[in-house]
């Protein structure tokens, strides 16, 4: 019987998602958070005795200008060797491009396959043999695992790679392979890295993502570690998910069609992440909160998303003692009916409201739009990415925007005592 851990996509280092820009964020923690959750990855192979750890790819993030990144992994590793641990790593796609993995020399104890045809490490003494191939190029898009050589009689067989399995939304399709192509090897444990959600995808033989050891953006919710992987006598495995991050990511989505105004929709985000810290444990969240619904509250909320925004980040400070930071804000919510600008009607205004009602519920309208295209070019790269981006060819996006438009022109209006 013997025990290992399977952690893959570490990413030391990490640089920020641009969210030093926000007020109040936990920068300092962030920027050391995969420091830590790597730690708690050494500390839990030492507690736990376990006979050796596999590094499934991508233990570095892309290229660095200086050594510290590779430094500071060869002054923890060094507590591996110290208990008698060894270490096993692939190189993945983020590893291919930097030049640290390719000129620092690891510490005895630490074990890196080749990248040019697969390898094979055999333990004796567990009676192990580990199978592998890392990623030579950032980009490699052939079936690695084809290559692997057949596993050795009378060992138990492991086979690591960094590979996007069948393909998975958010990565890249880097040296796919189907879960048939991994069972026909007859391996007995797959450990596989790129993909940063956990998943299992076959049960006999154990075929797994452990996901990366810390969540870096709102994309990456939810707990993250590493698997804890026990083999009895029989040769059969039991795999058992560990967290290892520091700080966890989360979505509040709260539906504001009940609310009447703008402060009963802060009752109810509050009372949101009030479970969600019950959920954690105490745990510190990085939390996204996400609005919808046809709401009474819906023209103050867009009307002043800034202020409103403001609210929800003091409500979560002021129940969460600062264990809640809120990343972003999303208003979605949308008029539960469009007959608000009926006492403008008669002006100049309301022909204004009626026509981006118009433009906003016909696509064809919103195709006029289209001339601000050339708008689109001269915005900076992180405003075109991401689920966020600006987006003026999106039908959705510019209703969205015109709503946003229409909500504050009623407020305007609207409000008493506006001089303007």
């Amino acid at each position: 019987m013997f025990k290992f851990l399977h952690a893959a996509d570490i990413h030391l280092d990490s640089p920020l998602q641009k969210l030093e820009q926000y007020e109040g964020a936990p920068v300092q923690e962030l920027r050391q958070a995969t420091r830590r959750a790597f730690e708690n990855l050494i500390e839990l192979a030492v507690a736990e005795q376990v006979d050796f750890v596999l590094i499934a790819g991508d233990l570095y993030d892309g290229d660095w200008k200086d050594y510290n990144t590779g430094l500071y992994f060869i002054s923890r590793i060094t507590k591996m060797r110290d208990a008698n641990i060894p270490v096993y790593i692939i190189t993945g796609n983020h590893d291919a491009a930097n030049t640290i993995t390719k000129t620092l020399r690891l510490p005895d104890g630490v074990y890196m396959f080749p990248t040019d045809k697969p390898g094979t490490f055999q333990l004796q003494e567990t009676g192990v043999a580990i199978h592998g191939r890392g990623f030579a190029t950032p980009a490699v898009k052939k079936d690695l695992s084809a290559g692997y050589p057949a596993a050795v009689t009378g060992y138990f067989n492991i086979g690591m790679l960094h590979t996007c399995a069948t393909g998975r939304e958010g990565h890249e399709p880097y040296a796919p392979c189907t879960v048939a192509a991994l069972e026909s090897k007859g391996y007995d444990y797959w450990a596989l890295g790129h993909v940063h959600q956990q998943e299992i995808l076959c049960e006999d033989p154990l075929i797994v993502f452990p996901g990366n050891i810390q969540g870096r953006h709102i994309r990456e919710s939810g707990p993250k570690g590493c698997m804890l992987v026990s083999v009895d006598e029989k040769g059969r495995a039991h795999a058992q998910f560990h967290p290892l991050d520091v700080i966890r990511w989360a979505r509040c989505r709260v539906n504001a069609s009940e609310a009447e105004d703008a402060y009963a929709v802060i009752d109810g985000i509050s009372q949101k992440l009030r479970e969600l810290l019950e959920e954690s444990k105490g745990f510190p969240l990085i939390v996204r909160v996400e609005v919808n619904g046809a709401s009474p509250a819906h023209r103050d909320l867009s009307g002043d998303p800034d202020h409103w925004t403001n609210e929800i980040r003091s409500a979560a400070i002021d129940l969460s003692q600062g264990l809640i930071w809120i990343e972003k804000v999303k208003l979605g919510t949308t008029s539960p009916s469009q007959r608000e600008s009926s006492g403008l009607a008669g002006g100049p205004m309301g022909e204004i409201l009626r026509c981006l009602d118009e433009i906003g519920s016909d696509p064809d309208r919103l195709q006029s739009l289209k001339p601000l295209d050339h708008l689109l070019k001269k915005l900076p790269k992180e405003l075109k990415e991401g689920p966020d981006a600006i987006s003026p060819n999106s039908n959705e996006w510019l209703s969205g925007i015109l709503e946003q438009v229409r909500a504050m022109l009623l407020r305007r209006l609207l409000s008493k005592g506006d001089s303007q």
